[in-house]
């Protein structure tokens, strides 16, 4: 019998968002052990709610969604992500420049798969969101890791980005606002990438899925309005800030300079083609989720469940001898900094299995974000206060014993 291996090309692919921290976790579980999990961003499971409109709408469509729509997607949809896009002043962009997604993933792969040939080189931030990684790996390209700066709010490093560029770099990724660090990048630290990508005419992809859930009255800013002249890629979706994960609805915007885009975007439009359309329910909301009241707003100003748990666990964790944050502007992750020579830290893989193990907590180690050093880790304060109350006071009587 013919015995079938994995492709080489998975061998430099890592994704221990959902790795052997989790799969333990999960074998755990199996055997009757409750495990806090802390590692997931899915809002359902923490009691975030679809907004009523949203589910309303869907039931009444259902029945004229039994059928594929075009292959980028309903018409609907995408005039209203069209306006949604003008409204953040991304410029020149039309219907025809709309790509609906099963959630933002798919077309993270999707818009990898038309862009690399075999060694081309593309930048992303460490620490990243690893399906960025994974994509360009499995693509054939290279995924060249440009530092986001701890001590300067987790923002880009510029210098260390321009120093990665060769001339086998095809284009810049950007994730505003930032998984796993929570940060928010000002317009003045956008323009430094903009000027950079127009210098070496790169191509700029822009991961926007949490441009909804910012915080302290900050603004986000789309970095595609900062640069007409270059060829941008805006994704963003309603899974996070709709708590609607598991519909699976995202989509990207091209826009800017398409004529140098020209043979990049047959490519897309073939890949596109190819899966027939993305998921017909999902889109038939869009248009109500994208118009009238924004419920995720309720969540992020004081008062709000994200704003206090955001708060909260910041405090906390800087609390615990041993462990600092930077306080999060968006989104809902924290990525805490352990002292590595206090707990004698080598390997932040054993860090997450002990802690799993010890307190049935599970986290995310800070490398499975391609992050170089064992002294970070990812906290998802979706929980409510209660529940990451529990977890931070298991978190601290575990670090006043733990040695690695």
């Amino acid at each position: 019998m013919r015995r079938f291996t994995k492709s080489t090309k998975l061998d430099n692919v890592l994704y221990d968002v959902r790795g052997p921290v989790v799969d333990e976790a999960a074998r755990m579980e199996a055997t009757g052990t409750h495990v806090l999990k802390l590692n997931i961003g899915n809002p359902a499971p923490f009691g975030f709610r679809t907004p009523d409109e949203v589910i309303y709408d869907m039931a009444h469509q259902l029945p004229e969604c039994e059928g594929y729509s075009a292959s980028k997607g309903l018409f609907s949809a995408r005039k209203a992500i069209m306006q949604y896009a003008q409204l953040k002043n991304l410029p020149n962009v039309s219907i025809d420049d709309i790509y609906t997604g099963n959630g933002v993933s798919e077309l993270i792969n999707l818009s990898m798969s038309a862009l690399l040939d075999n060694g081309d080189e593309v930048l992303i931030p460490s620490p990243d969101y690893p399906l960025w990684t994974a994509c360009v790996n499995l693509a054939g390209g290279t995924a060249v890791h440009y530092l986001c700066d701890e001590q300067s709010e987790w923002y880009p490093d510029i210098d260390d980005m321009r120093s990665k560029i060769t001339d086998k770099t095809k284009a810049i990724v950007v994730i505003n606002p930032n998984n796993p660090t929570g940060a928010l990048y000002p317009k003045e630290v956008l323009q430094q990438i903009v000027d950079l990508a127009r210098e070496h005419q790169l191509m700029i992809f822009s991961d926007e899925i949490y441009d909804r859930l910012v915080m302290d009255g900050l603004q986000h800013v789309s970095i595609a309005s900062l640069a007409p002249d270059l060829f941008c890629v805006t994704f963003s979706g309603l899974s996070k800030s709709h708590m609607i994960a598991g519909y699976r609805v995202g989509w990207m915007v091209l826009s800017g300079n398409k004529n140098v885009a020209r043979d990049y975007i047959e490519g897309l439009n073939m890949l596109t083609n190819m899966r027939i359309c993305s998921n017909v329910p999902a889109q038939s909301i869009v248009q109500t989720a994208l118009g009238g009241h924004q419920s995720v707003n309720d969540y992020i100003v004081p008062g709000g469940r994200i704003y206090e748990q955001r708060d909260y666990i910041y405090n906390a964790l800087n609390s615990i001898p041993g462990v600092t944050a930077v306080k999060p502007k968006a989104a809902f992750y924290i990525f805490p900094k352990l002292d590595v020579k206090k707990f004698n830290i080598s390997d932040d893989e054993q860090f997450a299995l002990d802690l799993l193990h010890d307190e049935r907590i599970l986290i995310t180690r800070g490398g499975g974000f391609n992050w170089h050093e064992p002294d970070h880790f990812r906290i998802v304060y979706l929980p409510r206060i209660e529940v990451l109350k529990d977890a931070t006071a298991k978190l601290t009587d575990f670090l006043s014993y733990y040695r690695q």
